[in-house]
């Protein structure tokens, strides 16, 4: 694909989700500023994909507590060259048609669309800020120019028994789009060429500019919208009979690719949990897909000796993540992913967990099947993960018990029940 095609790109991202089933890690911080992986936020996903797509004119949409996600960008993202035309730009809501906020999907494109009259596109990319996947947007691009559509969604085929969480595409042989059900609880449109499979949106488009700023200032006009993408803005574009075709998203190889919404707690761990698989779905050391990041200058990681008892114990670290700057001193680490600047202290063992950075865990700390948001101090001798019934009563535990301990969580606030604490 030229250069020049690929500079016609304008790209949308969708980045103000409260994020409300992570709520535990989200109070403080919008979902696409979650930490992954052990040194990112969950947007540098998306973002990654759209610099190694060559796609680098981005609005990002924020919204809801945006304060850590605006500092997160502009830490990590200013290092693209203004005298080039790239950047990557913080979109509050510009309250430009009323004092109101972003009231939907749509409706925070609706509120900038002067940037398209600045910039003049002629394709748009909506995208989302919530999602663990890699992809290269080019392909869909040239699919969209390949099939002179108006308007292209990306999809992933799922089993038809998992359609009653997504928007399910109805497509003819040409996978031009003719249906779409949001969420649909039975009877899900399937694939034309296996009838136990759907088509599921991704939450991404590609817009010819113009046919965007009809959809939505039409959208704009309709007082009963919600101003959302699946449930206004599409449903209208099928029914006016405009070219609406679905892009499946294939691996190389025509294996599905991976494309995660961690829209649960238990989503979000087993899809960090799956980094530590001996061929994780989404490769984070390949450098030819290479995945950004704020550049933090800590030193590198340190496991040492530590005292116990009147010995001296060494750390173990077996099938883990250690982020720079973290220190232990005669622990153990065990298919766990830890964050940056953590220290874990002599005789403590983290097992299958998620630690945040910034977190201090002392002495015999026994952790399991937890997540350790940042800016926790965990004293000495605690157990979390090894009674549910008392993790239950002071934390949040998920469906598949997975403990989740809130960002600068005091354990002095339970220091009442210090003995049940370190049983």
């Amino acid at each position: 694909m030229s250069e020049n095609i690929i500079n016609q790109v304008f790209v949308f991202l969708l980045a103000g989700g409260k994020g409300e089933r992570l709520y535990s890690l989200t109070v403080e911080r919008a979902k696409p500023a979650v930490p992954f992986g052990g040194k990112y936020r969950v947007i540098d996903f998306t973002l990654s994909n759209c610099i190694n797509s060559g796609f680098r004119k981005i609005a990002v949409a924020t919204q809801y507590k945006s304060s850590s996600l605006s500092r997160h960008l502009a830490l990590s993202w200013a290092f693209l060259s203004s005298n080039l035309g790239e950047y990557v730009t913080d979109l509050p809501p510009q309250q430009r048609y009323g004092e109101k906020w972003y009231s939907g999907t749509a409706d925070a494109i609706y509120q900038n669309l002067y940037f398209l009259d600045r910039e003049k596109p002629k394709y748009v990319m909506v995208l989302s800020g919530d999602h663990i996947y890699k992809m290269d947007y080019k392909k869909m691009l040239e699919f969209h120019i390949e099939k002179g559509a108006d308007t292209t969604i990306g999809t992933v085929i799922i089993d038809k028994t998992k359609s009653q969480t997504f928007g399910i595409m109805q497509v003819d042989k040409e996978y031009r789009i003719i249906g779409f059900r949001e969420k649909p609880k039975s009877n899900p449109p399937v694939m034309p060429e296996d009838q136990d499979k759907c088509l599921a949106s991704m939450g991404i488009y590609i817009f010819n500019t113009n046919t965007l700023i009809d959809l939505l200032d039409h959208d704009e006009r309709i007082e009963t919208s919600s101003h959302d993408f699946g449930r206004d803005i599409i449903p209208y574009a099928i029914s006016t009979k405009l070219r609406l075709f679905a892009f499946k998203f294939l691996n190389d190889n025509g294996s599905q690719g991976y494309w995660q919404d961690i829209g649960t707690i238990d989503a979000f761990y087993e899809s960090n949990m799956d980094l530590l698989s001996e061929s994780p779905k989404i490769d984070i050391y390949d450098k030819s897909w290479p995945f950004f990041t704020h550049p933090r200058h800590h030193p590198p990681a340190r496991f040492t000796y530590g005292n116990l008892n009147g010995g001296k114990i060494n750390s173990l670290v077996e099938d883990s993540i250690v982020g720079e700057g973290t220190i232990l001193k005669g622990s153990t680490v065990k298919h766990s992913i830890i964050f940056y600047d953590v220290s874990i202290d002599a005789g403590s063992v983290v097992d299958n967990s998620i630690i945040f950075s910034e977190t201090r865990i002392g002495r015999n700390v026994k952790i399991k099947r937890a997540i350790i948001d940042k800016l926790v101090e965990i004293p000495d001798n605690v157990k979390i993960g090894y009674d549910l019934d008392f993790d239950k009563k002071y934390f949040y535990v998920t469906p598949s018990n997975i403990i989740i301990i809130p960002r600068s969580f005091k354990f002095s606030n339970i220091t009442s029940t210090r003995g049940d604490l370190n049983a």
